[in-house]
């Protein structure tokens, strides 16, 4: 793994993802190397590998986020895992939250139960909420595409920690990938513990090429569905009428090939 050190110029940047103002970004680049990862667009101006094998750390980003504050949710993070690995070490992600403004309105993502060693600082915010990326992959194919992400069962059990310990919590189920992702089920596992949910088909194009591949040599026909605008129309179709069954609170769903979120 290449480490990349370097000062930035600021914490937070104004972002266009959904239910997002700004973003924070302390490390560009994921160690957990997921093949479908759509951040690995960055790579184009961080020419230091393949994805999975590098991270920009941005040593500077818990003196830039002293004294700051920012109307509006600030989503941490969109082009990285603020618990992959080496946060383990570093401690970045933990000493920027202790600096951070505490009436921030937070909103963390990860896959890492990692994120259960900062408890202790999620509790002092004033709005804070944090969520996990599920998605159920059998070990098989989470070894082959997630291999470095915690296993399904450690974010499951992250969840209901944090819930249990008076965290607000959500669960990202993404990406959801037709006859490999079990939303019904994962809705099951987790409504008792989980107080909202983001659904996000996956977003094909963005996966890059050797995915692509991937999926249409193994799982030709979630690769069809994928890739036929009326056949993923249907899916997602009875998609959005199963979230609506289960009577929970959700975000909504983003569908990429037509740039909107169905609530």
């Amino acid at each position: 793994m290449r480490i990349i050190k370097v000062e930035a110029k600021k914490a937070f940047y104004p972002s266009r993802l959904p239910g997002a103002d700004y973003v924070i970004n302390q490390y560009i680049g994921c160690q957990h190397a997921c093949k479908y990862c759509y951040a690995k667009f960055v790579s184009r101006w961080y020419n230091y590998g393949s994805w999975g094998e590098w991270v920009v750390v941005k040593e500077n980003m818990p003196e830039l986020v002293k004294d700051k504050f920012v109307k509006g949710v600030v989503y941490m993070s969109s082009i990285s895992d603020a618990y992959q690995p080496i946060e383990q070490k570093l401690k970045l992600t933990r000493r920027i939250l202790q600096n951070m403004n505490k009436r921030i309105k937070l909103s963390v993502l990860t896959k890492s139960s990692l994120v259960l060693r900062d408890i202790d600082i999620f509790k002092q915010f004033k709005n804070i909420e944090v969520g996990l990326t599920i998605n159920g992959f059998p070990l098989e194919i989470k070894n082959q595409i997630e291999p470095f992400s915690s296993s399904h069962l450690r974010r499951i059990h992250a969840l209901e920690k944090l819930h249990q310990n008076g965290v607000t919590t959500y669960a990202f189920i993404s990406p959801i990938i037709p006859g490999l992702v079990d939303v019904k089920g994962l809705i099951d596992e987790t409504r008792s513990f989980v107080d909202f949910y983001w659904f996000e088909l996956l977003n094909l194009r963005p996966s890059g090429e050797e995915f692509r591949t991937w999926l249409r040599q193994n799982y030709k026909r979630a690769h069809d569905i994928l890739t036929d605008k009326n056949k993923l129309s249907e899916y997602v179709k009875d998609l959005a009428s199963l979230v609506r069954s289960t009577r929970i609170a959700s975000r909504g769903i983003s569908v990429h090939y037509q740039d909107i979120l169905i609530k």
